[in-house]
C-alpha cells in the first residue's frame, strides 16, 4: 500500500506527502485530506524559500525584524512602512542607499532582499566590485549573453558597495549595461559610501556616469544613513566596558 502510495504521489508531484500524512491529526476523512494539502503547500512554500534565498546569495541572512532604523532618513517619495511592505518592488522601482560606511546600508539592503525572497520574489545579490570581476570573466569566456539573461530574470537586483573601488573601462561599462536592462523592468537596490558627484570616481567616465545615474535615480527613492559607524561603536563600547 505504501509504495502504490509513494507512487500516486509520483505522478500528481506530490513531493512531500509521504514525508508528512503521518504527522496530521485529523477527525474525519475530509481534515485529514485537507491536513495532507496543507502540508504540501507549507513545504512547497519552504522549498521555494530556501531556493529562492540560495540563489540570492547573500553573505550573511539579515531580517527587518533586528534593524533600527535610527540612522534611516527617507524621502517624501517613501515612508518605512512603504519600504518594509516592498511597494517599490510592486512598481519596479529602485532604493538607492547613501552614507558613511558601517551605517546599516547593507544589513538594510539585505533585509529587504530576505523578505521579497519570503514573498517569493527572485532576487540576486552582489557586491559591485565581485559583480564587475564575473561580468568580466564571463565577457572572456563568450558567456555574457547567458549571464545577462540570468540577471534580467531576477525581479530584484542588490548591488552593495558602489564606491569602494574603482573599475576600468570595460568593467564599467558592463555594469552600467546591467542597470539599463533593469530600468522599468525589474528593481534595484543600490548601496554606496559616495555621493552621486563622486560616481565618476568610480566609473572613470562622466557621461557613462551621469547615464547611469539617470537611470537608477529615476523611479527611485533616496535613503540617507547618517551616523557613525555601527562597528566603531561597538568597538568602542566594548573597550569602555572592558
Amino acid at each position: 500500500m505504501r509504495e502504490e502510495l509513494a507512487k500516486v504521489c509520483k505522478t500528481l508531484h506530490l513531493a512531500h506527502v509521504m514525508e508528512t500524512y503521518e504527522q496530521v491529526l485529523f477527525e474525519d476523512r475530509e481534515s485529514f485530506l485537507l491536513g495532507v494539502l496543507r502540508m504540501e503547500i507549507q513545504r512547497r512554500e519552504e522549498t521555494k524559500l530556501k531556493r529562492l534565498l540560495k540563489k540570492a546569495a547573500f553573505p550573511q541572512l539579515k531580517t527587518l525584524e533586528d534593524y533600527d532604523f535610527e540612522a534611516v532618513t527617507f524621502p517624501e517619495t517613501c515612508t518605512k512602512e512603504g519600504l518594509i511592505d516592498l511597494r517599490f518592488l510592486e512598481r519596479k522601482e529602485n532604493v538607492l542607499m547613501l552614507g558613511k560606511v558601517g551605517t546599516g546600508k547593507t544589513h538594510l539592503a539585505t533585509a529587504l532582499g530576505v523578505e521579497a525572497c519570503r514573498r517569493g520574489y527572485a532576487v540576486r545579490f552582489f557586491r559591485v566590485p565581485d559583480l564587475v570581476a564575473l561580468l568580466q570573466e564571463k565577457h572572456a569566456n563568450g558567456a555574457l549573453m547567458r549571464f545577462q539573461k540570468e540577471l534580467a530574470d531576477c525581479e530584484l537586483l542588490i548591488l552593495d558597495e558602489v564606491g569602494f573601488v574603482p573599475f576600468h573601462q570595460t568593467g564599467a561599462e558592463l555594469l552600467f549595461h546591467v542597470i539599463s536592462a533593469c530600468y522599468e523592468r525589474n528593481s534595484v537596490i543600490v548601496t554606496s559610501n559616495l555621493e552621486f558627484g563622486q560616481w565618476n570616481t568610480v566609473f572613470g567616465d562622466t557621461r557613462l556616469t551621469a547615464a547611469l545615474v539617470d537611470r537608477l535615480v529615476h523611479h527611485a527613492h533616496i535613503l540617507a544613513f547618517t551616523g557613525e559607524s555601527y562597528r566603531l561603536r561597538h568597538a568602542l563600547s566594548s573597550m569602555k566596558s572592558s
